[in-house]
Order: structure tokens, then C-alpha cells, then sequence
């Protein structure tokens, strides 16, 4: 499929949160994250920008050049366990009077894999005029390519059994144990080795 990626930048923030915002409204997780929905609608942008800013900061965002998707990533070196105070301050960035933006930062952390340095797929999102039409597929695949080449694992947590399926067809495989949000929906942890490239 002919979609061009490019690298997103500060100057992408707004497009790229509300893309996200958007992608992401009729989500299970985010839905369990703000079960109002005059909550959601007001604070759910709230939530997909400090996932954009963590990403921007310590990774890359790549974005198709016709706005239509973007996949947020994030490189996790070997023996990162992060600080456990970061799940409190995520909170209090985004929705402090909102437990479940802790909760959800404290069990994917609890579950990410510690011992392999690893890509780390932290959202993406396709417009839903593209859905369907491989625009996430060719997202992902700008950096899978890379982490090929670099022999890199990559991670994800897929936040619904659609989407699981649909990464186990990039190569992810689930790692067996969900992340149970208290009750709420179920997300699959998922793995990808790299592949071997092959030289001409």
C-alpha cells in the first residue's frame, strides 16, 4: 500500500492527539479508563497527549504523511524497571481525581518484559475513513523493518482480541498471561523476535 510515514514532531502535537483521541474513543481500555462519557470526552485528549509527549521525548512517533494513522514508540533497554513513582505522576499529569490512569500505568508495568532491551509499540491509531485498508500494517512496519535489521525484539499490549489478532499477523505472539483490568477488559501482552534479513 502506497502510504507515505514520515517522523512527527512538536509541531505534529495537535494533529497527532487528536488522531489518537479519536482512534482511540471507542477503545475497551479507555472506555474502562473513563466510563462516563462527558469524563472521556474531557479528558481522554488529556491521556493521549502525555502518551505522545513520553513518546516524542524518549522515542519516535511515525505518522502517515496524510494524517490518516500514527504509531507511538518507545526504546526499553535491558533491565529497565522504570521508577515506581511514575504511575503516580502520570496521574496526576493527565487526570489526577482519575485512579485508573495509575491502575492501567501500574499493571502494564508490572507485566512489560524487563530482561531483553526491546521496541516498544505504545499506541497506534488509523483514522477510520482508512481502517481496514492496511495503513496501520505499514505503520508498524517502518520500525519492525528496523528492529530486523538490528536483530530487536518489540512489545506491545493489544487492548482488545481484534487487535491481537491483528498483530499476531505482523509476527507478535501473545505471552499468555492478560493484564486484567479490575473489572474491565483484558489486554494481551505480546512479543515479536526479529527476523532474519536476508541480503540480496
Amino acid at each position: 500500500m502506497g502510504v507515505a510515514i514520515r517522523r512527527a514532531g512538536a509541531e505534529d502535537r495537535e494533529a497527532v492527539v487528536r488522531l489518537l483521541d479519536e482512534g482511540f474513543a471507542d477503545d475497551p481500555v479507555s472506555n474502562w479508563v473513563f466510563p462516563d462519557k462527558d469524563h472521556l470526552r474531557r479528558s481522554h485528549g488529556a491521556l493521549m497527549g502525555a502518551f505522545l509527549e513520553i513518546s516524542l521525548a524518549e522515542g519516535h512517533t511515525d505518522l502517515a504523511e496524510d494524517g490518516t494513522g500514527c504509531a507511538l514508540w518507545t526504546p526499553v533497554p535491558a533491565g529497565a524497571h522504570g521508577d515506581p513513582d511514575d504511575a503516580a505522576r502520570f496521574r496526576e499529569a493527565v487526570d489526577p481525581g482519575n485512579e485508573r490512569v495509575e491502575q492501567i500505568a501500574r499493571l502494564t508495568a508490572a507485566t512489560h518484559p524487563t530482561d531483553r532491551a526491546h521496541a516498544y509499540l505504545m499506541m497506534i491509531a488509523v483514522a477510520s475513513s482508512v481502517r481496514g485498508q492496511g495503513v496501520g500494517a505499514v505503520l508498524i512496519a517502518a520500525t519492525l523493518e528496523q528492529c530486523d535489521r538490528e536483530g530487536l525484539p518489540a512489545y506491545l499490549e493489544a487492548s482488545s482480541a481484534r487487535s491481537r489478532g491483528l498483530y499476531e499477523r505482523l509476527g507478535f505472539t501473545f505471552l499468555g498471561t492478560p493484564v486484567e483490568l479490575p473489572g474491565g477488559p483484558h489486554m494481551y501482552p505480546m512479543w515479536r523476535e526479529p527476523r532474519t534479513v536476508t541480503g540480496d
